[in-house]
């Protein structure tokens, strides 16, 4: 055992994973220093992640509440947090609300080596190794936010172990299922009556994860225009909102703005939806369609490039919809100038180019066809170009280049 031991130490060391020829410790929130051959034995878990960034300070307090569970259970489980903060007081600042080790800030050595070894490109970002130093997971954040502590210890057989179950759980999905929980099989509407789950069953629906935040107060509009529209053709379709709001009065203000039914505010099956559909961000719309199947993840992505054209979302619909949007790229300018951006911006297509974007003018979702300026990233949606060419006419915004040669 004490020689298993010992070869795990010279792993960690050897592999330089933990640390540089500026230092061999680590340090731990009491400030405390670590030798890094203490690691030996465990498994180890590099974050990387920056004060600065909102989506890291979402994560963290869900990773520590994990590993807490974990060293529970099986102390046998560690993080190093390796940062990518621009300052000392920046780093202590977050490193305060962890409660693992971490490489001293002033490594810097150390910390650029590991984000090379380990080819970070953005963050947060959680790289598991095994005990003997080997990395086994490279997308630790996906694996903690779908699993949890279940995915521990991390090993390719338990995801698979749990891609099987989830993939059962998915087969048998029925939107009851979704959305009741332990004495509650209602949903609330705007002047807090019960609707049952059961009258949303055989419909489309679509899971609103949403919340009092910038993304979501622009798309939610948006989202009620075609839900109203759909109603209106007397389509069998409903939303239901599932807050990500920190506390009542965001949910209500939220919910106001909303023309369906709701969730009741920190339901206990918030979480579970939020982990069984691996929700990372918001806005979110999953549609659900009327066996109680998923969709599509996709919702919030086609409602900005289709509208209410995009019902009831399936495969088939969007397949269409692709063919006509193909169509109509035939007629398209191949370039524009846009004088605003004082570049050229040129037709791309998923296949020259494009692809899933955020356009630059309306800061929402978009795949497909676009406007693209290849030298900065400058991409815009096609109709946005059409919204600038009517609003912006007089001011010469846009011009495009046979405009130009004339």
């Amino acid at each position: 055992m004490e020689q298993q031991q010992s070869t795990n130490e010279t792993s960690l060391t050897k592999q330089g994973i933990v640390s540089s020829e500026i230092s061999d410790f680590l340090i731990s929130p009491s400030g405390a220093q670590v030798r890094v051959s203490d690691l030996g034995g465990k498994t180890v878990g590099l974050y990387f992640a920056a004060n600065w960034y909102p989506q890291c300070q979402s994560f963290t307090p869900i990773l520590a509440d994990v590993y807490a569970q974990i060293n529970k259970q099986v102390p046998k489980f560690e993080i190093v947090f390796v940062s990518s903060d621009e300052d000392q007081i920046s780093f202590e600042e977050f490193y305060l609300t962890m409660p693992w080790l971490a490489i001293p800030f002033s490594d810097l050595q150390a910390k650029k080596s590991l984000t090379k070894r380990f080819r970070i490109e953005g963050i947060p970002s959680l790289v598991i190794l095994d005990p003997s130093g080997v990395p086994i997971q490279t997308e630790g954040v996906d694996l903690i936010y779908k699993y949890g502590i279940q995915a521990f210890p991390f090993t390719p057989a338990r995801v698979s172990e749990l891609e099987d179950e989830e993939k059962a759980k998915h087969a048998s999905q029925t939107l009851e299922k979704l959305l009741s929980s332990h004495g509650r099989d209602y949903l609330i509407n705007q002047i807090g009556e019960q609707v049952p789950v059961l009258e949303l069953v055989g419909k489309t629906v679509g899971l609103y994860f949403s919340a009092s935040c910038p993304p979501c107060e622009k798309f939610t509009p948006r989202l009620a225009a075609v839900y109203r529209s759909l109603k209106q053709k007397n389509e069998s379709f409903e939303i239901i909102f599932i807050s990500i709001d920190r506390d009542k009065s965001g949910y209500l203000k939220c919910f106001q703005s909303m023309p369906w039914v709701a969730l009741p505010f920190e339901d206990e099956t918030t979480k579970s939806l939020l982990k069984y559909f691996n929700i990372q961000g918001i806005p979110t719309l999953i549609i659900i369609g009327p066996d109680g199947k998923t969709v599509t993840r996709e919702g919030r992505n086609l409602v900005n490039l289709h509208l209410e054209m995009a019902y009831p979302f399936t495969e088939a619909q969007i397949l269409l919809l692709q063919e006509r949007l193909d169509e109509e790229a035939k007629s398209y300018p191949r370039s524009f100038h846009h004088i605003g951006h004082r570049h050229i911006l040129n037709l791309v297509s998923a296949s020259s180019g494009g692809g899933p974007f955020i356009c630059c003018e309306c800061d929402e979702q978009g795949s497909g066809w676009a406007y693209q300026c290849i030298d900065c990233g400058y991409e815009i949606h096609p109709k946005c170009v059409k919204e600038l060419d009517m609003d912006d006419d007089e001011d010469n915004t846009v011009r495009t280049e046979d405009q130009l040669r004339a």
